[in-house]
């Protein structure tokens, strides 16, 4: 039996206080996912998500207030034939982000208007269903 290949990652759910989650497009892609990329050497998960959201959305690289939400597995959206490996948490609402990096947008959407949108399949799978936990619904 052939085994995808495997990509570590981390991401962030962050989720404002009307209920809306800010999903981003990497530059060149068609599908909307939460902010976070690849572990680099010698990072853990919250380490490597600091980095990223300083990088695409330019927030202050600090892992206070990042809850750990879990490790989930998924089919990879923009690597045909990859599943994603990821550390997920909770991250505080910032009050500005910046588009940077790869990231070509980003957006706030509830759960219905997220659903209308093409997704990661972590970000349908694992972490839609955590949000509507969350927002008691």
């Amino acid at each position: 039996m052939l085994t995808a290949p495997v990509i570590r990652i981390a991401a962030g759910l962050i989720v404002d206080d009307a209920g809306r989650m800010l999903l981003v497009r990497k530059r060149g892609t068609t599908v909307f996912m939460q902010p976070g990329g690849k572990l680099e050497p010698g990072e853990d998960g919250a380490q490597a998500l600091a980095r990223e959201l300083n990088e695409e959305l330019g927030l202050p690289v600090s892992t206070l207030g990042y809850e750990f939400l879990g490790r989930f597995d998924a089919a990879a959206a923009n690597e045909a034939g990859h599943r994603v490996d990821a550390d997920v948490f909770a991250v505080p609402t910032p009050r500005d982000i910046a588009v940077a990096a790869e990231i070509e947008e980003a957006l706030w959407a509830d759960v219905e208007e997220a659903r209308a949108l093409p997704l990661a399949p972590l970000t349908l799978d694992h972490l839609i269903p955590i949000v509507v936990t969350r927002l008691g619904g």
